[in-house]
């Protein structure tokens, strides 16, 4: 089976509710790079509503499937933190987070209740924002004197890679992001550039 070059992530940020039986449910959909971006949201949703009875979530990280996670924040077992989860998974996303605030009503929904409420709450966030094809990236990192810049940056360009780090001392210090798609002629073309030295991260 090859690996794909491309994942698909949501293009920004969107909010839906829901209500069931005077039970509000605000699901909190976007896109984020890393746990630590996740958890300054989650703070920040906290914050915003504290009197919230649960801030239940689920985030996908990465391409390997390995990385997420979910919680039901004290509502029953299941009946929060994996509905979500399935829904960015039923999606095939990863790299998006969503987080579903729930203001009870008084009426308890029962399990079935509460896994339909944050299904649709998220499945309705998720509907709201398009759906992205960003190119999975390899990490390079290349070192070259400054005065080379411009001829590095516009292979950089050209090559569709992004920036992930810049350092200047003595020399240029960039560590880049290359499409999957574009590795093979991105490193043929450098291997041309005598005066960079490549290091894979």
């Amino acid at each position: 089976m090859t690996e794909p070059d491309f994942y698909q992530t949501i293009a920004q940020p969107t909010t839906a509710e829901f209500k069931d039986k005077g039970s509000r449910f605000l699901a909190y959909a976007f896109p984020i790079a890393n746990a630590d971006q996740f958890k300054e949201k989650l703070q920040q949703l906290k914050k915003e509503h504290p009197k919230a009875n649960h801030h239940c979530f689920a985030y996908r990280l990465g391409i390997d499937g390995n990385n997420f996670r979910a919680s039901d924040d004290g509502e029953p077992g299941s009946s929060a933190g994996k509905p979500i989860l399935g829904q960015i998974d039923s999606k095939k996303l990863t790299d998006v987070a969503v987080v579903v605030v729930r203001y009870f009503g008084g009426t308890l929904l029962g399990v079935p209740g509460l896994i339909n409420a944050y299904k649709t709450a998220t499945v309705m966030a998720l509907q709201l924002t398009p759906t992205i094809q960003k190119p999975i990236e390899v990490l390079y990192e290349l070192q070259f004197d400054y005065t080379r810049m411009n001829e590095v940056m516009t292979l950089v360009k050209q090559m569709d890679c992004s920036i992930a780090n810049q350092q200047q001392q003595l020399f240029m210090l960039l560590t880049i992001g290359v499409p999957k798609a574009r590795l093979d002629e991105m490193l043929y073309r450098l291997k041309d550039m005598h005066y960079v030295s490549v290091r894979k991260v």
